[in-house]
Formats: C-alpha cells, sequence, structure tokens
C-alpha cells in the first residue's frame, strides 16, 4: 500500500483525536496567573518557624562562615551529622547497580575536564569551606556551609579556596564585603536563587551543562516554567527535591525513569523527585479519547518529552561543543576572551577562551530521545577505550521498550574534544587550577598539566597526551512548558517527526506497514462512509417527508 494512503489515515485519525480532545484540553489543571508573586513553595513547609533575629548568638560580629555554622549547629544540633550523608557535602557515590564510584570528587567530565586536584577552584561549589585538596577533613561539622542554601539577603558569595595563578584570581578582585551577621540573621528555606548559585553555573558559566537550569529560573514567567513561574506556582527547587534529614531526593546518579508507585500519602514518596510523585499514573482526566490515548502514552513516555518540546529557552543559551585543542593561544604572551554569541536575553557569551579552548552556544534546543531505564553508565578515571573510535561516552545510558523500566526520554547531548592519555586509552586528570607554576591556567603548558595532575592522583600515565572527542548526556527534566506548548500528535505521528531515529517500536504516521495500513484505511473510509449514508438518508428521508 503507498505510504500515502498511510499518511492519509493518520491525518484523519488525529483530527478526531483532537477534536475529541478539544474539550479535555481546556479542563486540564493549570496554575493561575498572579500578578503578584508569593512566597516561593519549599517543600512541606511554606514558611519559617522561627525569627532568627532574635537569637542572641546570631547578634555576634561572625569573622568567617565557619563561625556562622558553630552558631548554626548550637541549635540544629543533629543537623550536622544528617548533612554528612549529602552528596553536597560528599561529593561521593557508589552506585549500588554498577558498583561505580561516582561524584564530583572521582568523575571526570567533558566541561572544565575533573575536580580532583583543582579542589581549590572547583570547590566553591562545595557545600563546606576550606577543601583545597586531598587534607580536607570531611568529618569536621563546623565546615559546613549553611549559608549558601540558607541566606535570604542576595548578598552571600563563595570564592576560590586558593589564590590560583595571577592571571585567573584578578576574575574575583573587587568583591564587595559580606555582613554575616546580617546574613545569619536572614536565613531561611531555600529559593531557587540560592540552588542556583552552583547548578545555574555548573560547568564554567550560565546554562553551560544541563541546559534546562539557567539564571533565567529565578524568576522566571509561567511561560518558561510552569511550576517555577513567578505568575504560576512559584516553587522552589525543593518543592520537588524534597527532603529528608537533609538528603534531597533527586540525582542524576540515582534516576527514577519510570516511576511506578505515583502520588503517595502526605508524608511518604520522600525519596524521589518524579512527575507521578505528584500527577499520579493517570495525569489527563478520561472524559475523550484523545484524554485516554494521553494516558495510555505514559507506559512509554516519560512525561518531560511532551512536554518540554525544547530546552535552553528563557534566553540563556546552553553549550553544545567545547574544544580544548584550540586552547592556549596568547597575545604577546598574554592569554585573552573573544565575544562571538549574543543570547536571547541579549547578554554576549564568550567563544574562545585562551585557558578552555573554543566554545559553541545554542538556544530552543530539540532533545535527543532515547529509551532509559535510569541507569547511567560512566567513564571514569581508570576506564580504558579504543581511541580511535571516537565519541567516546564520558557518559552513557541504558534502556530498551521490551525491558519494562525503560521510557523514551529528552536529552541533551555534549561534545568536547578533551585531552587523554593515547598510550593507555583513558581519560586523564589535568591540573588547571593552583598557585604553582604547573597550572594549565598559568602556564598553558598542557602536557606538565596533565602529568602533575595524574602523578597527584597516583594514577599511570604513559606520557603521550592527545585529545579525543567525547559525548555526554544530560536528561532534560526542568523548563516544563504549559500544557499549550507541548508537543501534539503529530509531531512524534509523522515522517521525519521528533523520533524519526529511534527504533524499537511502530509509530503510525511515522512507519507503515502495508497490510496495517490497509486495515486502517478501510476502517476509516467504512467510518466515514456510514456517516456520509446516514446523513444522506436523513435528508432523503426529510424530502420524502414534506412532499407526503
Amino acid at each position: 500500500m503507498p505510504p500515502f494512503f498511510g499518511r492519509v489515515l493518520v491525518v484523519l485519525l488525529a483530527g478526531l483525536l483532537v477534536a475529541a480532545g478539544a474539550h479535555a484540553q481546556s479542563q486540564w489543571p493549570t496554575p493561575p496567573a498572579t500578578p503578584t508573586p508569593s512566597e516561593q513553595i519549599s517543600g512541606p513547609l511554606s514558611g519559617g518557624t522561627a525569627d532568627h533575629t532574635k537569637f542572641e548568638i546570631l547578634k555576634q560580629a561572625f569573622a568567617t562562615g565557619s563561625d556562622v555554622t558553630q552558631a548554626c549547629l548550637s541549635c540544629h544540633t543533629e543537623t550536622g551529622k544528617h548533612f554528612m550523608k549529602n552528596i553536597h557535602w560528599t561529593w561521593e557515590y557508589r552506585n549500588p547497580a554498577t558498583g561505580q564510584l561516582l561524584g564530583k570528587k572521582h568523575l571526570v567530565n567533558n566541561f572544565c575536564t575533573n575536580a580532583r586536584g583543582n579542589e581549590g577552584m572547583c570547590a566553591q561549589c562545595h557545600a563546606g569551606y576550606g577543601w583545597k585538596d586531598e587534607g580536607f577533613d570531611f568529618s569536621d561539622e563546623t565546615k559546613i556551609d549553611c549559608l549558601v542554601c540558607h541566606d535570604r539577603t542576595g548578598t552571600y558569595y563563595k570564592m576560590p579556596n586558593s589564590a590560583g595563578s595571577p592571571a585567573c584570581s584578578v576574575m574575583f578582585e573587587g568583591k564587595p564585603a559580606m555582613d554575616l551577621t546580617q546574613i545569619a540573621q536572614s536565613v531561611g528555606l531555600p529559593k531557587r536563587s540560592n540552588c542556583g548559585t552552583c547548578h545555574f553555573n555548573g560547568g564554567g558559566g550560565d546554562n553551560v551543562k544541563h541546559g534546562d537550569l539557567s539564571s533565567a529560573l529565578k524568576n522566571p514567567p509561567r511561560t518558561l516554567d510552569v511550576h517555577m513561574g513567578v505568575d504560576g506556582l512559584n516553587f522552589a527547587c525543593t518543592a520537588c527535591h524534597i527532603t529528608n534529614k537533609h538528603v534531597w531526593a533527586g540525582s542524576r546518579y540515582q534516576i527514577a525513569a519510570k516511576d511506578l508507585e505515583g502520588t503517595g500519602l502526605p508524608g511518604q514518596r520522600r525519596d524521589v523527585a518524579t512527575c507521578e510523585s505528584c500527577h499520579g499514573l493517570a495525569p489527563h482526566t478520561v472524559d475523550s479519547i484523545a484524554s485516554f490515548k494521553r494516558n495510555d502514552h505514559i507506559s512509554s513516555l516519560a512525561c518531560q518529552t511532551c512536554h518540554i518540546p525544547e530546552f535552553a529557552r528563557g534566553g540563556v543559551a546552553t553549550m553544545t561543543h567545547w574544544d580544548w585543542r584550540t586552547a592556549g593561544k596568547t597575545r604577546d604572551g598574554v592569554g585573552y576572551h573573544e565575544h562571538g554569541y549574543t543570547q536571547g536575553n541579549g547578554e554576549h557569551r564568550y567563544t574562545y577562551k585562551s585557558i578552555k579552548g573554543t566554545f559553541t552556544y545554542d538556544e530552543n534546543l530539540v532533545p535527543v530521545y532515547r529509551w532509559f531505564d535510569g541507569q547511567m553508565n560512566y567513564t571514569t578515571i581508570d576506564t580504558q577505550f579504543d581511541v580511535n573510535q571516537p565519541p567516546i561516552a564520558i557518559n552513557d545510558f541504558t534502556g530498551h521498550r521490551e525491558d519494562g523500566r525503560s521510557r523514551i526520554w529528552p536529552f541533551k547531548a555534549m561534545y568536547t574534544w578533551m585531552p587523554a592519555d593515547m598510550g593507555n586509552g583513558t581519560l586523564v586528570y589535568t591540573h588547571l587550577w593552583g598557585e604553582d607554576d604547573i597550572s594549565y591556567w598559568g602556564n598553558y603548558d598542557m602536557g606538565k598539566a596533565i602529568a602533575f595532575g595524574m602523578k597527584k592522583a597516583g594514577l599511570p600515565y604513559s606520557g603521550q597526551y592527545g585529545f579525543v572527542e567525547t559525548v555526554s548526556y544530560w536528561p532534560i527534566t526542568h523548563m516544563v512548558a504549559p500544557k499549550e506548548d507541548a508537543l501534539s500528535c503529530e509531531s512524534c505521528h509523522a515522517t521525519g517527526g521528533r523520533l524519526e531515529g529511534l527504533d524499537g517500536l511502530y509509530i503510525p504516521g511515522r512507519d507503515h506497514h502495508q497490510w496495517l495500513d490497509l486495515i486502517g484505511l478501510i476502517a476509516v473510509l467504512g467510518t466515514l462512509a456510514g456517516i456520509l449514508g446516514h446523513a444522506l438518508i436523513r435528508i432523503v428521508s426529510s424530502f420524502r417527508g414534506q412532499h407526503s
């Protein structure tokens, strides 16, 4: 049967579904727009239970953030013990399924390459104070940074734990002094801006890493995110990433790709951050064929697949390519920057930095769609690979339609040319940041920086470095669009649609089978014939009645 008839069939069916579901769409629950933003909704609490300005211990002059922490722990006596189990503190996670030792403390990424050996800089985003090297004491509760999550003044910031080379340290000069007493007295539940201090700027800049986490979410409109929109629900991050004894639900190391439990009773489901935990396993009211079919898709489609049609929205671009091969160029012996991309909000982004190489940015991107069972697999520092078989997957994932655990998920794919040990076929720890004359962000000598980083970590190194192309995948789960902007049926049920390259399933409109197309066409034509025949009979009967 010619594909034309298959396309006709899909168009007719889609038309019937759309017509039948128009009323259902109008009944979907949508957060009302409010002209004045209310307090951000955060977890099970809607406000604080104490006025910290009245606490005598917080009225003193604090010299350091660690001094503030000691004051916090004098009341919150058990919080330190709880927080030390949090990955924001440990930077370490043992995957129970693969046995891999993960977390920022160990992994190599295809952005700034590695935190290990560069803690003086990278640990700005560690929820603690003073982590410069391997000697950091992870058992010292006074080193916990309470303020980075709980500051409500917007004036708190963190500096690198070591000065670095003069070429880089200038980036942090001129910061205003902080009033730690005022900040300590202001503390409250975390806001989006608190979480965004690190998570919006992961990978070296605003929205560089994830693609769906950017400064645009600090005070977004509902059109950017229906959950976080200030004119909608105004959720804080902790409304979904709920906490139990300072351990948050939701992690890229432990993803629930398919939540089979749905909503829980009050006080339950405190270990997940899934759409189903709030919306259930049948989120669309079944009052039409269209809404029934939408719920039927839950078995094979992640909610994010339809409801996040694009990422890197809101005027803030994300990085898609990074090339370390071009790093190290100077002008008169001095490193330099080049602007080459203007993003939607009008801000300029660097497309070249001497310390990092060349970047490519983009916005409003269509995700990559793949079957995903929640299991991410990582290429760690000791994983060997064939350097002649690029791209090397920094992190990959598993999933198949038939495994009963997978759904079709949206991902950002990030491509990077990055340094590697070409002799041993492994990734490398590169010494980027330091107060010495070996750090790459000071002398631009990649060979020395790699040799030092590998030796310091006690790892084998062949002495032969080169560059390999890598790819990493990042699940897309934020920037949920309003229902009117969700994907339509024809977005996937069409030749060249969103799921064009996805194997393992038959999609009407995209795929064609002679007998199925014939049966479907006969059914549609039969239905139309029946409708037209019935109408004709009514017309003839009416005409005869007028002349009888």
